[in-house]
């Protein structure tokens, strides 16, 4: 069975442009000037995504000393420090953090971004290799890198606890993500929206049964009228 593609989806979120994020960690509080003007699409995905608590007790599973510390992946939910620690190191089989989404891709928006700038305390956008292959994971940029301003979507800078993105390290929890300034009605109706969901595996095997069914039923039609002929 092929791969399944994940659904683009668009925020129903639309920032006032006055957004911060207030994300608590078990090294501190940070805190991160959003860029909503910029980057609608993404900023809006997170303060849902924060809204909803999909990042509460997510772990960040990657660090590169003076280049980036990567969090927000959700298959380390379930998973103490030290197993993410091992996991990422690849000692344990079966366990890949860094792999996990949520359930849905949003579109990049490096390009024309005036506020693109990979410098200490970027809050960016992670994604694989594909374009608009973004979708939950994150992360806080240690330094000037101007090779990743045309590849990856800076959405925030840090304003406070500079400091403590220095000091995260793989296992560290992200306890919690809270929006200031956000408009709460118009937040509360967007996260009642129900996001895209691919199908699940036993979905997919059924329409590929149902295809093949249609398929099957269509040739054999044709027989038939060939031979009534």
């Amino acid at each position: 069975m092929g791969r399944i593609e994940l659904e683009i989806y668009t925020p129903g979120y639309v920032s006032n442009g006055r957004e911060v994020a207030v994300i608590e960690t078990a090294r501190g509080t940070v805190r991160a000037e959003l860029f909503g003007r910029e980057t609608p699409v993404t900023v809006g995905n997170f303060i849902e995504l924060a809204a909803k608590g999909f990042y509460d007790n997510l772990k960040f599973h990657a660090k590169k000393p003076g280049s980036v510390v990567l969090g927000g992946c959700p298959t380390t939910r379930t998973m103490g420090p030290a197993q993410v620690l091992a996991a990422a190191q690849g000692a344990i089989r079966g366990m890949h953090p860094g792999t996990g989404d949520a359930r849905y891709t949003i579109i990049d928006e490096w390009e024309g971004n005036p506020r693109n700038r990979h410098v200490l305390g970027s809050l960016c956008m992670a994604h694989k290799s594909a374009p608009n292959s973004g979708s939950c994971q994150f992360y806080f940029s240690l330094g000037e890198q101007p090779e990743f301003d045309d590849k990856y979507t800076v959405f925030g800078q840090v304003t406070e606890g500079l400091e403590v993105i220095e000091q995260l390290a793989i296992g560290d929890a992200i306890r919690s993500i809270a929006i200031e300034g956000a408009d709460e009605e118009a937040l509360a109706a967007a996260i009642a929206r129900e996001t895209p969901r691919p199908p699940t595996p036993q979905e997919a095997l059924a329409a590929i049964e149902r295809e093949r069914a249609e398929r099957a039923a269509g040739e054999a039609a044709a027989v038939a009228g060939e031979a009534a002929e």
